[in-house]
């Protein structure tokens, strides 16, 4: 897999709005910095947060999470009592390309304050926007300012064949690997087999 670049991400927008509302650039003020970066883009989180609270003695049950666990806020500020963690969206709504993977890390302002970003990966051909978790690890009360950026959002790209070119790369690549790894759980032709036969070959056991 690879990393994509501020280039293609740009294209991504362009061609298939692949993230709304697009920030090109990096936006630093005095806030916490968002836009696209030379190898992801800084999503930001909006100010509708849901805060975990334990008033009602409620317990925390994966398989059948409760409403009454939380607490509903619109603020520009959201404070989080400690050892406790809210929930949030993203400003921006995404949607992912087909062969893409997309993974998430928190922004190193908050991670130094002992603020936790959670994101799990989005799949391919996902789209929405982004549910954040922000945990405060720490004995005091931490706050998460709405409208600045809050993770950092990196685009994997796997393999897909785009073109007969991508494919015949692969397929050479596989070959070479094959050869200099032994013996290989599919039988592979010799190297005196012609180069269209081979071709055809790796299109069936690749």
């Amino acid at each position: 897999m690879a990393v994509m670049s501020d280039k293609w991400i740009k294209k991504m927008v362009k061609e298939k709005q692949m993230i709304k509302p697009f920030v090109e650039g990096q936006i630093r003020k005095e806030g916490i910095s968002y836009g696209v970066s030379s190898y992801g883009y800084d999503a930001r989180v909006s100010n509708n947060f849901k805060i975990f609270t334990n008033v009602d003695s409620a317990v925390v049950d994966p398989k059948n999470y409760s409403n009454q666990s939380f607490v509903d806020r619109k603020t520009d500020v959201c404070v989080i009592p400690p050892n406790s963690f809210a929930l949030a969206g993203t400003v921006e709504y995404f949607k992912i390309p087909r062969n893409i993977m997309v993974i998430c890390l928190g922004k190193s302002t908050y991670a130094r304050c002992g603020i936790i970003v959670n994101v799990t990966p989005l799949e391919p051909e996902w789209e929405g926007h982004v549910t954040l978790e922000f945990s405060n690890t720490t004995p005091l009360p931490a706050k998460i300012s709405a409208n600045e950026g809050a993770c950092q959002i990196l685009f994997l790209k796997g393999i897909f064949f785009e073109s007969l070119i991508d494919w015949i790369l692969i397929v050479l690549f596989k070959i070479t690997a094959a050869e200099n790894t032994g013996p290989s759980k599919q039988p592979l032709p010799t190297s005196s087999t012609p180069a269209f036969l081979l071709f055809f070959f790796n299109l069936l056991y690749f």
